[in-house]
């Protein structure tokens, strides 16, 4: 069986899309309907902007789910996905492509959902950072014991990969302890903020909002949600786990495991980069995981 998984925030790159936007006039329809949506020309900085520009919060995560689902359609006269699961933000790019959420509220969701976080990291400092070569549980234990600040485990990646979230404070006093207790390495992030923590509760109660208005369809195929690693394809079900998903922790290795389970043989990554087709191949290194070629 055949799914489609897409990135998160960090996979960008000047000139993505661009491409699409010159070799077809469907995509470049969607690409301008995009900039119609947004209120600016997001096609200006994704083609010719500078890495700077590209990391404006306001542009990363609507540039990010727009190649994705463009370089997703692409492919779907050739092959259709089984099963669906995003990274993070590349959950918004499943939905839509599953048809669960119409392009358009996928879209105006993910600009939503980008403004909702920046507000949410300018109210505290807080970071994150990535724990190499020491198992979930020891990690887990190391963010439980820091009683007096926040610190949680935030994206499970792979085996022997996780990031963990929180204040600055909480994230310094566990990467001590996370190399005292073994680890390779504890790694801080150049991050904005807290992903996937409880200081994005803010973010959380903002982006509920834009969601319980959004209508939501039955998708075609099953979707691995972040929240519990579960094939979900109820429409309500769907919703619930997308509003709970800015707090709670990215299950990417339980989530791949899953759909491996269920039959997944052959996973194609849909957007920038190539981050995800690494992490499932260390998950599960007989599993054919590749990108779209053309």
């Amino acid at each position: 069986m055949k799914a489609f998984v897409f990135p998160g925030q960090g996979a960008q790159f000047s000139g993505m899309g661009k491409d699409f936007y010159e070799n077809s006039s469907e995509f470049k329809a969607l690409f301008e309907q995009a900039n119609e949506i947004l209120g600016y020309r997001i096609t200006d900085i994704m083609f010719n902007g500078t890495d700077e520009e590209l990391k404006q919060t306001k542009v990363t995560q609507p540039a990010v789910f727009l190649h994705s689902v463009i370089a997703a359609k692409s492919i779907l006269d050739k092959v259709q996905p089984e099963m669906v699961a995003g990274h993070s933000l590349g959950e918004f790019s499943a939905l839509v492509l599953s048809g669960a959420l119409s392009f358009e509220d996928g879209l105006k969701l993910v600009l939503h959902r980008a403004l909702a976080m920046q507000k949410a990291c300018e109210l505290q400092p807080s970071t994150m950072a990535a724990i190499i070569a020491l198992p979930d549980e020891k990690v887990e234990e190391i963010c439980n014991s820091i009683t007096d600040e926040v610190c949680v485990a935030a994206n499970y990646n792979c085996p022997g990969q996780i990031v963990i979230s929180g204040s600055v404070a909480g994230i310094e006093k566990a990467c001590v302890a996370m190399k005292e207790a073994g680890a390779k390495r504890a790694l801080p992030l150049k991050v904005g903020g807290a992903f996937h923590s409880p200081l994005m509760e803010p973010a959380k109660k903002e982006l509920e909002e834009a969601i319980k208005a959004t209508k939501f369809n039955t998708p075609v195929c099953p979707i691995y949600q972040n929240v519990n690693a579960m094939s979900q394809t109820d429409p309500e079900v769907i919703k619930n786990n997308l509003i709970l998903q800015l707090t709670s922790p990215v299950r990417w290795t339980q989530s791949v495991r899953n759909m491996i389970a269920d039959g997944a043989t052959e996973f194609i990554e849909c957007g920038p980069g190539a981050v995800l087709q690494g992490l499932i191949k260390k998950i599960d290194s007989s599993v054919n995981a590749h990108g779209i070629t053309e």
